[in-house]
């Protein structure tokens, strides 16, 4: 088996060599780097969203509006999102289960609106926020607004789906953002899976604007070993979502192991189907760390 898990690991890891197998060689050299850029603009999937490849996590250890984030304090906090603009992170992860809401704007005061993105989450599930009542998704976007200090989130996402007819489930709540984006008021609308079943209903299914999946090479926080969750990345990629990893460097687990930080970078970019890299970072420091270790990792990989 572990024979078996090195040679799927070898596999994947070329995934973007092998779709950039196709293009003239001069073609592929001239319109990007050599190396990736943690700070360069993507497009999330076919969304019109123009975003960088970096984005802020907020939600490490989050849940009843705390997370490590909002437990360092307000100054510590600030200090963490603008020294992550000021590097070239314009895509920031907040959500109501993790309290992040208020912090956003007034730490980025003066920078445009529409020159970052912010992403959002409902939480629909019983606990996990002190309200008991659950209202529907055009209440809450509107109290989200409010607390966040803007007109509008480019994305906003169902948080924490785990059940395969999740779309069955939440339609009444997929249609009210679905008229929310219509109103302009949210850009995107979205996902964030948390078992196989939902990632392959994801997919499959066109209210899908984006997802957020756990991906790293270690199978560490995630929704099933690599081997099994890749393919379904391939299928959301090739359905034209957005893909945003999360648990990059297996929440927190691989901070102190260069090794696996520097294997990480370089596997889940040459997947070739993870749009953006969430990751919860705490410090600077752990940016500019993160930021070295991708561009080292060559486009061809």
């Amino acid at each position: 088996m572990q024979i078996q898990r090195r040679e799927f690991l070898k596999q994947s890891a070329a995934g973007l060599g092998g779709l950039l197998a196709g293009l003239p060689l001069a073609r592929a050299e001239q319109s990007k780097p050599a190396y990736f850029d943690p700070y360069e603009t993507v497009s999330l999937g076919k969304t019109k969203l123009k975003v960088s490849r970096f984005c802020l996590g907020t939600g490490v250890h989050g849940g009843n509006r705390q997370s490590n984030a909002t437990r360092m304090g307000k100054e510590k906090f600030d200090a963490l999102l603008q020294g992550a603009h000021e590097r070239g992170v314009r895509l920031y992860d907040l959500a109501d289960l993790y309290g992040t809401h208020p912090y956003l704007i007034p730490a980025l005061k003066g920078v445009p609106r529409d020159s970052i993105g912010i992403i959002s989450k409902i939480w629909f599930r019983r606990g996990g926020i002190p309200d008991p009542e659950r209202p529907d998704a055009d209440v809450v976007v509107q109290r989200f607004l409010k607390e966040i200090g803007t007109d509008y989130l480019d994305l906003v996402l169902l948080h924490c789906v785990e059940s395969g007819t999740w779309p069955e489930e939440l339609r009444k709540q997929m249609d009210i953002l679905a008229q929310l984006k219509q109103k302009g008021m949210i850009r995107a609308h979205g996902v964030s899976c948390h078992s196989i079943p939902a990632l392959e209903a994801a997919a499959a299914e066109p209210w899908v604007d984006s997802v957020h999946t756990r991906i790293n090479p270690y199978g560490m926080s995630m929704d099933g070993p690599p081997e099994k969750v890749v393919p379904v990345l391939k299928k959301l990629h090739d359905a034209g979502k957005g893909v945003v990893g999360m648990k990059i460097i297996g929440e927190g687990r691989l901070r102190h192991d260069d090794e696996k930080r520097d294997e990480t970078a370089r596997w889940v970019l040459g997947l070739g189907y993870v749009d953006v890299l969430n990751v919860g970072f705490e410090k600077v420091e752990e940016i500019d760390d993160f930021a070295a270790r991708v561009r080292k990792v060559p486009r061809s990989v």
